[in-house]
């Protein structure tokens, strides 16, 4: 069993940056990041695959989000600029021991307990 913990999150005003960190237990392949909103789903926001060359992300976060991560660490970073007052919510981390990129929160097998990002306008 992988356990995942995020950190970083918090207020900022819109137009500025925060960076997540999410920590594994163990090894893990495929890493992804989540974010749900008051009142809606759950919904992908960016995935990393093992050797982090391959990333793939969501049309509303494309070029003010960067994921990445340090194996050696087991960790992954999701650094978010450009913040507007729509990426208000709480951000997962998720995993699993699969390899392909995935976009949907049903593949995944691990999840993180979530940190609160807001962006004030």
């Amino acid at each position: 069993q992988v356990q995942l913990v995020e950190s970083g999150g918090g207020l900022v005003q819109a137009g500025g940056s925060l960076r997540l960190s999410c920590a594994a237990s163990g090894r893990t392949n495929t890493m992804a990041w989540f974010r749900q909103a008051p009142g809606k789903e759950r919904e992908f926001a960016a995935v990393i695959n093992r050797s982090g060359v391959i990333t793939t992300y969501a049309d509303s976060v494309k070029g003010r989000f960067t994921i990445s991560r340090d194996n050696t660490k087991n960790t992954v970073v999701l650094q978010m600029n450009s913040l507007k007052p729509e990426d208000t919510a709480v951000y997962y981390c998720a995993a699993t021991l699969g390899l392909a990129i995935l976009r949907s929160r049903n593949e995944y097998d691990y999840w993180g307990q979530g940190t609160q990002v807001t962006v004030s306008s």
